[in-house]
């Protein structure tokens, strides 16, 4: 076996380990007294120091290593946790970062990493390195039993030739040890944790005999312990640091392996069982069922414990394509039942339609994943942030555990990182500012996430000034955005929005972080690319809310199919409001354009037969408009088309390289006759 197998598995659990670092170090941060949050991080880093080892990686091993050291010297109270501490710890975790991305894009993970091993080396003050091996030593052994085993119940069974090595090995001072490790029950793949262990003792000696086999063991066929003899020159605590080096250990113990006492024992057993059998065909006695020993019980709760799997990515992509052309299928039997009109294809249609959307459920859920992927690395962000701003923030996370799409998760997470540093530059107040107001000195800002309906909300908020009204309206009537005549019939939260026009900007002066509207038109064009909205609200001094609205999936989707002249269009049903038909005279003209009265509001009507300048043979004088409503945000529009067809799911599929930025359209579908209908941009339309 090669560890490139391993590779990918090495790159998510470092990702994952890191990830811990972080959170551990900020928490440490708030509480540099809690030494129990120094011991989480050493952890983190004395695994990824093993896996980093066993895979090859020299520079993060031994990166790994020095932080280990000052992490080690912290929990001893040898050093005390302060600022500088942290910030260099906090720079070798970034080292670390880049190290472990470089691996994942396919680098040989070498960096140089001496400036900041010297400046680990200063931190831990010249610190001998020989106690923190002293420290692991006594640590390890506390953890390992002195007594020697003589008959132990894996290995009851040594044949002659295992016996004669065991014997022979003694006799030449090589050790013998029974070696019994326990995987941890959240480990995913046991084969290449096993791999690891036999490559290390395959090191350091001989394994004469392993319960499980080894083939068993390459094809998982155990729970999550197994047992191993070997024979080795090194000693218990030397066999033990290294085994313990493998991530996904949860407790391992070495023990020596007496091989005459287990000889005695056998015949000692041998001489009982002949004994009992005599006693039992004398009385006639049947022995009873024992009842489960303390250990099946514990292996058959292992075995309920673990229930999830990997899968790359990729895999899940192919599956989502194949049940997407399945759908376009279902559409097309549904078509055909219909016109047929045959009783039994139509149950059997409906039946399949019901199980097909069953199955299409659980695959878009297999799909979702949590946002907490996408916020883990907003912490660390606004930590840095505020120390280069000079501002005191309180950055508070709720909801990181909602659902979405991971093509939505992929697409996210730069535009939540415009929004943090603006509201951060922008928003919230230098300490002496908010002193002056009032306010206390410490600003607050919040990420936040939740289910609602279909859609996802994620909404970015702060206590700091908000936006000012003023500033932003003679900005926008100086970039020629909108006219002073225009500016007196705006609402606030029309006035927010400008701050998204491009290139549009409050700011006094351009600085590294971010300006106010300096990529918000990116983020608004980025959120509505994915189907989403974004609207602000805000309150001078009390700050400002940015609230991002996201559909929970973007490959299929449910829409209203509609006719215009001699083509299909399909409007997605999260833009709808109602469809309506309006009689010709209650259409009115407000600045030449055609608006109807809408429950109070007035409502500007869009042909999509002028928009997409679908061909009509004569013009029809129809006295009824058939009208789709369609909103977003406040703002509403009527799209008139010929006739409404229904609701219907459909697969929705790019234009391809050759369409680009075709106006109002935002990708096909293909009906169950075959025809392709093509998804109106509402978004688009409206604006």
């Amino acid at each position: 076996m090669e560890n490139n197998q391993y590779l990918e598995v090495f790159i998510d659990e470092s990702k994952e380990h890191l990830q811990a670092m972080n959170d551990q170090l900020l928490e440490l941060e708030k509480n540099p007294a809690e030494l129990s949050i120094v011991q989480e991080i050493f952890r983190s880093a004395h695994t990824l120091k093993g896996m980093s080892a066993t895979m090859g990686f020299e520079d993060l091993a031994n990166l790994t290593h020095k932080m280990e050291n000052v992490l080690d010297a912290v929990r001893n109270e040898k050093i005390q946790v302060d600022s500088n501490m942290l910030d260099i710890v906090f720079e070798a975790v970034e080292y670390l970062e880049e190290i472990i991305f470089d691996i994942a894009e396919g680098g040989d993970g070498k960096k140089d990493v001496k400036n900041i091993v010297e400046k680990l080396l200063q931190i831990e003050k010249g610190e001998v390195p020989q106690e923190e091996n002293q420290a692991e030593v006594a640590a390890s052994s506390e953890q390992i039993l002195e007594a020697e085993l003589g008959t132990d119940l894996p290995f009851n069974n040594l044949d002659e030739f295992e016996l004669t090595v065991l014997q022979e090995s003694r006799e030449r001072h090589f050790n013998n040890f029974h070696i019994h490790v326990e995987l941890r029950e959240d480990c995913l793949l046991k084969a290449a944790r096993v791999y690891m262990v036999f490559e290390i003792l395959e090191q350091v000696g001989e394994v004469i005999k392993s319960i499980p086999s080894v083939e068993d063991l390459e094809e998982e066929k155990f729970d999550y312990d197994f047992d191993v003899l070997l024979v080795t020159k090194e000693s218990r605590d030397d066999v033990y640091k290294r085994i313990m080096k493998v991530s996904e250990i949860e407790r391992v113990e070495v023990n020596a392996f007496n091989v005459n006492q287990y000889m005695e024992s056998k015949k000692q057993e041998k001489s009982a069982e002949q004994k009992a059998q005599m006693k039992k065909e004398e009385t006639g006695d049947h022995p009873q069922t024992n009842t489960k020993s303390p250990k099946t019980q514990k292996d058959a709760k292992k075995k309920s414990v673990s229930k999830t799997i990997r899968v790359n990515i990729d895999r899940l992509d192919v599956l989502m394509n194949l049940f997407e052309e399945l759908v376009i299928d279902r559409g097309r039997l549904e078509q055909i039942s219909y016109e047929l009109n045959h009783n039994d294809l139509k149950e059997t249609v409906e039946r399949m339609s019901r199980i097909s959307s069953d199955l299409q459920n659980i695959i878009l859920t297999m799909r979702m994943v949590p946002i907490e992927q996408v916020f883990n690395r907003f912490p660390r962000m606004v930590r840095q942030l505020a120390r280069d701003l000079n501002k005191k923030v309180d950055f508070q996370i709720t909801g990181q555990e909602t659902e979405l799409d991971r093509t939505v998760i992929d697409e996210i997470g730069d535009p939540l990182v415009h929004l943090i540093r603006n509201a951060l530059d922008h928003g919230i107040e230098t300490p002496e500012e908010r002193a002056k107001k009032g306010k206390p000195e410490q600003g607050t800002l919040k990420l936040k996430a939740y289910h609602s309906g279909n859609h996802v909300y994620v909404e970015i908020e702060d206590d700091g000034q908000g936006i000012n009204k003023e500033k932003v309206i003679h900005k926008a009537i100086q970039n020629g955005v909108i006219t002073a005549e225009q500016s007196q019939s705006m609402t606030d939260q029309q006035i927010y929005e400008l701050i998204m026009a491009s290139g549009f900007s409050t700011a006094d002066k351009i600085s590294d972080v971010s300006g106010r509207g300096v990529g918000l038109d990116v983020v608004k064009n980025t959120i509505e690319s994915l189907g989403g909205s974004i609207t602000i609200d805000s309150r001078p001094d009390e700050g400002s809310l940015f609230s991002i609205q996201l559909p929970l999936t973007l490959s299929i989707i449910s829409v209203m199919l509609v006719d215009v002249a001699d083509e299909r269009y399909a409007i997605p049903l999260s833009s709808i409001i109602e469809t309506a038909i309006v009689k010709k005279e209650d259409i009115m003209h407000a600045h030449n354009k055609e608006v109807i009265d809408f429950r109070g509001k007035v409502v500007p009507l869009v042909h999509l037969k002028e928009v997409f300048e679908v061909p009509v043979e004569q013009d029809e004088k129809d006295d009824l408009y058939s009208i789709v409503i369609v909103r977003k945000g406040d703002k509403m529009a009527g799209m008139v088309v010929d006739s409404f067809i229904g609701q219907q799911e459909i697969v929705l599929k790019s234009l391809g390289n050759y369409l680009t930025n075709v106006f109002a359209i935002s990708g096909a579908t293909i009906l169950g006759n075959g025809e392709v209908a093509l998804i109106v941009d509402t978004n688009a339309l409206i604006k």
